[in-house]
């Protein structure tokens, strides 16, 4: 991360040289300003850093030497209140780093569905939504599941839910794709490793403005709310499948108790998947650019296996691998995604310079 820091303080020292030195055409100097604007808060941030950890090295070397039982005291307090502020300011470093996103500051809405392994593919689905939810209560977010279709052996053959909080998506771009887990079904007598596979798709929450869709470009149908196995829970047609004319993108909710909120809740899926299909025309249009970065993950791409005999986590994007898979399970997903940021902020820092 430091390293990273060096090269944007560095940048930012180039750009000021550029603009003191003057001569420059109008549209280069609104770019370096722009560009400058945008690099100086986390310069100032880490200048500010690089100087408490300079006080906080002599205040350690004081306390090495010092014999006065009332100044060694002293030095001791403050050093540990620098120290309460090195980690508070490296904590705000992070969130600087993260790459600018014009959807980084959204809401994300996730997909999750069992894949190749039938029963095992659904249960490994919920246990993927049960280490979101443990993340999201981590980092402060809100979870709200917008339509669930449970599996008859446990999991979900698929589930849709929504989650809510400060840059919620920024940390969870990286996570679309194809998830597979190695492990002993508990219906293996033999004790056979399967492999199975979990479908993630996250998309960032779309706002009014960015979307105008007419309900008459809406077809919408009603019908009786499911459970496992596909029988029916209720007798009132409260379920709602909405299908956008245009594409034939069908959604449908089935959670809520009237068909009111079911319609709604479709309404808010529907609208983020077509902002979805947006996104992904675009980046279809930047392909040669987006190559050679991380980006948001391919929905098709084998992103990350989870081997429990191992307990073993490996994302095969960036060839990182943890013997922390009851750890990342257990919502201790920073593991990953920070690395995941880290090199991705890198690849961009690394096309600015060149």
């Amino acid at each position: 991360m430091f390293e990273r820091l060096k090269l944007i303080e560095k940048t930012y020292l180039d750009i000021q040289k550029k603009l003191i030195a003057g001569n420059l055409e109008v549209k280069e100097m609104t770019s370096l300003l722009k560009e400058s604007g945008q690099l100086e808060e986390t310069v100032e941030v880490f200048r500010k850093y690089k100087k408490l950890r300079e006080e906080s090295k002599d205040l350690e070397e004081l306390i090495e030497v010092e014999e006065d039982g009332e100044l060694l005291e002293i030095a001791k307090e403050e050093n540990k209140a620098i120290k309460e502020s090195l980690e508070s300011l490296e904590e705000e470093l992070k969130i600087l780093l993260l790459p600018k996103d014009p959807n980084d500051h959204k809401n994300v809405m996730f997909e999750i569905k069992g894949a190749a392994g039938g029963d095992e593919g659904n249960i490994f689905a919920g246990d993927l939504f049960r280490m979101y939810s443990k993340y999201a209560e981590i980092m402060g977010w809100k979870i709200e599941v917008l339509n669930a279709s449970p599996s008859t052996m446990g999991g979900y053959t698929s589930i849709e839910f929504m989650v809510s909080g400060k840059k919620a998506y920024s940390f969870l771009k990286y996570e679309s794709g194809t998830h597979r887990v190695q492990r002993v079904p508990e219906t293996e007598s033999q004790g056979r490793i399967h492999t199975s596979t979990a479908t993630v798709l996250v998309m960032p929450e779309a706002d009014e403005i960015e979307l105008d869709i007419s309900w008459n470009d809406i077809r919408v149908d009603t019908f009786a709310s499911s459970g496992p196995g596909g029988q029916s829970v209720n007798t009132t047609n409260s379920a709602v499948r909405l299908t956008y004319l245009p594409t034939g993108l069908s959604v449908q909710s089935q959670l809520g108790k009237s068909q009111h909120e079911n319609k709604d809740t479709a309404f808010k899926i529907l609208k983020t998947r077509i902002f979805d299909e947006m996104l992904k025309e675009k980046e279809e249009q930047e392909a040669e650019k987006r190559h050679s970065l991380v980006g948001r993950g391919d929905r098709s791409e084998k992103v990350r296996t989870y081997n429990y005999p191992q307990n073993r986590v490996t994302d095969h994007r960036i060839g990182l691998t943890l013997q922390r898979l009851d750890a990342i399970m257990d919502g201790k997903l920073s593991l990953i995604i920070e690395p995941l940021i880290n090199h991705y902020q890198t690849l961009l820092l690394q096309g600015n310079k060149e």
